[in-house]
């Protein structure tokens, strides 16, 4: 049987992280996959803010359960020295957060390239990030986000089989879902390799983005299986993506439809956190 530990992208509850930290604590969440802060990606802080946050999460109970970085959220098409210096930079940040996982992507593909023939490339790169990685003592787990090398079940198999358990995997239903992927055969072919999850759901009709448990992942089920298959704890990170927030239109290029409205993102992230815990009081 497994432990369930909630973690939260607090920022979509505010892009304040004093009010985050507030929401948190109001809805009995210890952990935060900490993204925005006051407005600034994470990766864009300085050290010296990083070393602010770092105390206001100390004093307000929080842990880091990942840096939610968008790293590897790149185009192959694109120079990678640059990316590299930003991601060297993370880093650091992790350092100074105490922060030991990265939560990180595997690169679009360039303009018309097809992810087969991107591979080569894809992997070149994330080897480079590994070591590094490797190196600061951080664990590197990818998503499968929609449009990247590895946003399908078998892409993301294939990362994870090349290179074995140096990279981590955080399994997201609705990402899979928007890319027209089958949740349950993904989590046949890939629940051995989860890290963690990612908790959202999506409608395949049109990628509507709903509470978990109300769409077409088969959140409550896969859920279900993780229990009965481990032992130990297991973070479930909360990602609710139900009304728009500050920053979100640079997390994501498609545009957002909602089936479910909130009056504001606060409301939206109690509903989020709320449905998640619905499911796992039936477990």
């Amino acid at each position: 049987m497994a432990k369930f530990i909630l973690s939260a992208f607090a920022d979509e509850a505010s892009p304040v992280l004093d009010e985050q930290l507030k929401a948190l604590q109001e809805e009995g969440v210890s952990l935060i996959e900490l993204r925005g802060v006051d407005g600034k990606n994470v990766s864009a802080l300085t050290l010296e803010e990083a070393a602010v946050v770092k105390a206001k999460l100390d004093a307000a109970g929080i842990r880091l359960s990942a840096l939610g970085s968008p790293y590897g959220k790149a185009n192959l098409g694109e120079a990678f020295d640059e990316h590299l210096a930003l991601f060297r930079h993370g880093l650091d940040i992790c350092k100074v957060l105490d922060c030991k996982r990265i939560r990180m992507f595997s690169f679009y593909p360039a303009q018309g390239v097809s992810p087969e023939d991107s591979r080569e490339e894809v992997l070149r790169r994330l080897r480079i990030m590994l070591e590094m990685a490797e190196e600061a003592g951080v664990q590197l787990v990818h998503e499968n986000e929609k449009g990247i090398y590895g946003d399908d079940a078998a892409r993301n198999a294939d990362l994870l089989d090349t290179f074995g358990d140096r990279l981590g995997f955080a399994f997201d239903p609705a990402n899979f879902v928007q890319c027209g992927v089958n949740t349950l055969e993904a989590y046949e072919q890939l629940h051995e390799r989860i890290t963690y999850m990612h908790i959202k759901d999506a409608f395949l009709s049109d990628g509507a983005v709903v509470c978990a448990g109300h769409g077409d992942g088969h959140v409550a089920e896969i859920l279900r299986r993780l229990n009965a298959e481990r032992d130990g704890e297991i973070i479930l990170t909360v990602e609710p993506h139900l009304t728009v927030f500050d920053g979100l239109s640079a997390l994501q290029d498609e545009e957002l439809k909602h089936h479910e409205s909130y009056p504001d993102s606060r409301t939206a992230f109690h509903a989020a956190v709320a449905a998640l815990k619905d499911i796992l009081t039936t477990i």
